[in-house]
């Protein structure tokens, strides 16, 4: 005989673990009683909103909805995070992570942080490329000043992220690239030192080859002020290689990444190069750009015989 079908309103198998995150953080209460959704309550409404655009596409919201929620139920796919929290509601923001852009003046910094704090607010993640930002002490020429440099911004960018909770129920996320050409680039590599520095960011050097070959060569790396072009100093490319790995070891930051490899494969150059990553460093994305990530479950494709994957 074959087995029973699944109860569809079956509550979804999940471990106490996992029914406490969803209590926490994702399931949702209504505003006049104060019930709670259940789990399959969440994948009910967020099956439901994705279905939607189905119709202009001439398929059937009502099918597609069936076969998205049995996929959550079973614990196939998920979807990510701002999806779960906001599908089926007016924002309705359902992309996980953004990279924007961080201009060299204090209106655009400070512009990308209200960008960001917004974003956090809907549950969504930022990656920022620092690398545009003068160095510390560079001149500062409205205020005959010094700047603090990107180190500094980082740290601002930081706290207004421990100040605004992801989504309201969980703590932003960041990525942080600086060029290792950058004149603070050491400062940067040092940056969590101490201890509880940056918590709310992963942090990435962006490198090319001819980085890699001078420190294979016992060549140095030019440091170059963004704001003129002009080098400033050069560094040992071997020390420097040897400082961010020490880091990595003791911190779990930086890491490296290859943005010369990287634009190689943009497949939109004419928009311009892409800077930054998201925050886990899984996805490049031009500046304002998003991306939507899911979750799949292989072993739950593998092939009845167990000799593969199941792709129907």
């Amino acid at each position: 005989m074959p087995p029973p079908a699944p109860d569809p309103d079956a509550e979804p198998a999940l471990t106490d673990a996992a029914r406490l995150v969803l209590e926490r953080r994702y399931l949702r209460r209504d505003d006049a009683s104060g019930a709670m959704e259940t789990s399959s309550g969440m994948f009910r409404r967020v099956a439901r909103a994705v279905s939607q655009a189905e119709a202009a596409y001439g398929d059937d919201p009502d099918a597609f909805a069936e076969r998205a929620f049995a996929l959550m139920r079973d614990l196939r796919f998920l979807p990510n995070s701002p999806t779960l929290m906001n599908a089926g509601l007016p924002q309705q923001q359902l992309a996980a992570c953004f990279v924007l852009p961080v201009e060299d003046s204090l209106p655009g910094i400070f512009d990308s942080l209200k960008h960001a704090a917004l974003i956090h607010q809907s549950g969504g993640g930022t990656g920022f490329a620092f690398s545009r930002l003068r160095p510390r002490n560079d001149r500062v020429q409205t205020t005959r000043g010094v700047a603090s440099g990107p180190v500094s911004f980082m740290e601002v960018y930081d706290a207004a992220t421990d100040a605004i909770k992801q989504g309201g129920a969980r703590r932003g996320a960041n990525m942080a690239i600086l060029d290792v050409h950058h004149p603070d680039i050491e400062r940067f590599v040092r940056a969590k030192d101490e201890s509880g520095a940056l918590r709310n960011f992963n942090l990435s050097v962006a490198v090319d080859d001819a980085f890699m070959q001078a420190a294979l060569d016992d060549g140095e790396v030019a440091l170059v002020n963004p704001r003129s072009g002009q080098e400033v100093g050069r560094r040992d490319a071997r020390a420097l290689l040897d400082l961010i790995t020490a880091q990595a070891w003791e911190y779990g930051d930086p890491g490296l990444v290859f943005l010369d490899r990287v634009n190689r494969d943009n497949p939109t150059p004419q928009l311009g190069p892409i800077e930054s990553t998201n925050p886990c460093g899984e996805q490049p994305l031009l500046p304002y750009e998003s991306c939507t990530l899911g979750s799949i479950d292989v072993s739950k494709f593998a092939a009845a015989d167990g000799a593969g994957v199941d792709w129907e």
